[in-house]
């Protein structure tokens, strides 16, 4: 915008001078018409009216010009101190940011209690109330009955010959006895010749009794037992 302003002023400036210029020169024509005319003439007394007309209206153009230049300079200083006045506007307006911002910091240290204060009592209270809630829920916790996990086994207990005692056999596999252990239902499933298996229930607690455990402790009858299968196995 004031690159343009500037070669307006410009252009104004030689339009001015070229004015001025051809004034002075049409004076300049009237003195040596005026030395030269010796009576008075009416061809060359209209000419001097043209003439004085002519330089009448190129001053007036001229102190129009004038003024232009003046007022478009003004404007341009104008124009010049606003730009200046933004730009002083932006470079202090970072160093200003860093200044609130620290100011926001220190006015943040200065909510900050170093050496305590009257709040403390409060503090000990709540931490009081919050450890007597924690105690009252970890109480009801402990009340509710927590979930076994048990499981429903059906064991296949083989006898050695169709001699063997089934009665005697079921008696002394019910004689297992142990913490997380209870035995079920039993009958006599028919195998073949005569031979008959024990075919038992029991319901185990997985935390407390090993499948593995309760075969080898039913293998030990190894005067009724000849080995022993899992027939079933089932989550409660």
């Amino acid at each position: 915008m004031s690159v343009l302003i500037h070669e307006k002023i410009w252009l104004d400036k030689n339009i001015y001078n070229d004015a001025e210029k051809a004034y002075y020169e049409n004076l300049s024509k009237m003195d040596s018409v005026a030395t030269l005319a010796g009576v008075p003439n009416t061809e060359l007394n209209n000419k001097l009216n043209s003439l004085e007309k002519e330089n009448k209206d190129l001053k007036k153009a001229i102190d129009d010009l004038r003024n232009l230049v003046i007022s478009l300079k003004a404007r341009v200083d104008i124009l010049e101190s606003a730009d200046k006045s933004k730009v002083s506007a932006k470079e202090s307006a970072p160093a200003a940011a860093p200044a609130e911002a620290k100011n926001d910091e220190a006015d943040d240290d200065d909510d900050v209690d170093l050496f305590g204060s009257d709040d403390e009592a409060e503090s000990a209270e709540a931490a009081k109330v919050r450890e007597e809630r924690l105690a009252a829920y970890n109480a009801k916790k402990a009340k509710k009955p927590v979930l076994i996990a048990k499981s429903n086994i059906i064991l296949d207990v083989k006898p050695w010959d169709d001699e063997t005692d089934m009665a005697a056999l079921e008696q002394s596999v019910r004689t297992i006895s142990t913490d997380g252990l209870l035995w079920g239902a039993a009958k006599l499933v028919p195998l073949a010749y005569g031979i008959h298996k024990l075919q038992i229930s029991c319901v185990v607690e997985d935390d407390k009794v090993s499948v593995d455990w309760l075969t080898e402790e039913i293998e030990k009858f190894e005067d009724f037992v000849q080995s022993v299968d899992i027939a079933a196995f089932n989550k409660v």
